[in-house]
């Protein structure tokens, strides 16, 4: 059962409301939560991210989009800021397989620079000078995960993403971000083409062969092997703004036709991107505010697969409880 964020003034008590329900209609004990603000600010980020009283010690790792160079969607240095410094942070990163300005090393931190990020923390580019392997525990598709080696450099991840829509996976939220944005430029391309290819350059004409499911269940595969390497250490964060059908790594992305949502966060990627993809189908569209151009591109691209794959392989709930922050 889903509860639409248009009901959470009417049915939050005390902030908290329950999604699923038994077969006798009660509420499901110990889902997982996921933690809403409407405030999309600095100081709204900080308040969501502290509600999941969690405290990363040691090295940690901020993972987010740094956004090709002529898009304008992507999170904004001033926004995280706060967040990152608290922290005491890196802001980390991966090269690209496609052809762009942040498919080498060098080319993708003067686009870190452009777009203010070396301005507010250090920017690691994680596969900037190699590439490790990684168990994965769901084999499906994938022998391994091939991520950037500055992975073993933190303790902590602290999953940022920017949730909106995505040309090839439908929506782009946290497992997105854990999956391919963590992957090496390689890596990538093993997860696009569901371990067909192991390097970038073979990867193209596998990308057309390989099933839509296929490719969306190695994602899956893939967060949970970057959830499994840290040991469930990962925060998961969603800012659900600047809704495009189009992910931050379109140069030219279209224009939202929705107003923004708000944040999102918790410590289940699946629950979290689940109650972000709720938000959007529950969404009260109305005349030039309207959700139907990010639904139709989430079910044109089967998105919602990778929700029912990764709780499937064990990663996490579709069911789970949303708090309202006042």
């Amino acid at each position: 059962m889903k509860i639409s964020l248009k009901l959470i003034g009417a049915l939050a008590v005390a902030g908290v409301m329950m999604i699923g329900a038994t077969s006798c209609g009660e509420p499901k004990e110990e889902l997982p939560t996921v933690y809403f603000t409407r405030d999309i600010s600095p100081e709204g980020l900080v308040k969501v991210y502290e509600a999941l009283g969690v405290k990363p010690e040691g090295r940690v790792a901020v993972k987010i989009s740094t956004g090709e160079p002529g898009g304008h969607n992507f999170l904004q240095p001033a926004l995280i800021k706060d967040l990152v410094q608290g922290l005491g942070a890196n802001i980390v990163e991966c090269n690209t397989a496609y052809a762009g300005r942040r498919n080498t090393t060098e080319a993708h931190y003067q686009a870190a620079v452009e777009h203010g990020f070396t301005a507010i923390a250090t920017v690691d580019i994680m596969d900037g000078e190699g590439e490790i392997r990684i168990p994965v525990r769901d084999t499906t598709h994938l022998k391994f995960n091939i991520v950037g080696e500055n992975v073993a450099h933190y303790d902590w991840m602290v999953n940022i993403a920017h949730f909106k829509g995505h040309a090839m996976g439908g929506f782009g939220g946290v497992l997105k971000n854990a999956s391919i944005g963590v992957a090496s430029s390689n890596g990538k391309a093993y997860i696009h083409t569901a371990g067909k290819c192991e390097t970038k350059e073979d990867m193209w004409a596998q990308v057309a062969k390989t099933e839509q499911d296929h490719f969306l269940e190695s994602m899956a595969a893939a967060a949970q092997s970057v959830h499994d390497y840290y040991e469930g250490r990962v925060v998961y964060i969603n800012v659900a703004n600047n809704l495009s059908v189009d992910c931050d790594c379109d140069s030219h992305p279209a224009d939202p036709e929705m107003n923004d949502i708000g944040i999102f966060a918790s410590l289940d990627p699946v629950a979290l991107d689940q109650a972000s993809v709720d938000a959007v189908f529950d969404y009260p569209s109305k005349e030039g505010d309207d959700a139907a151009a990010l639904i139709e591109r989430i079910n044109s691209r089967h998105g919602i697969h990778i929700l029912e794959h990764a709780a499937a392989i064990g990663l996490g709930s579709r069911e789970y409880r949303l708090v309202e922050l006042e």
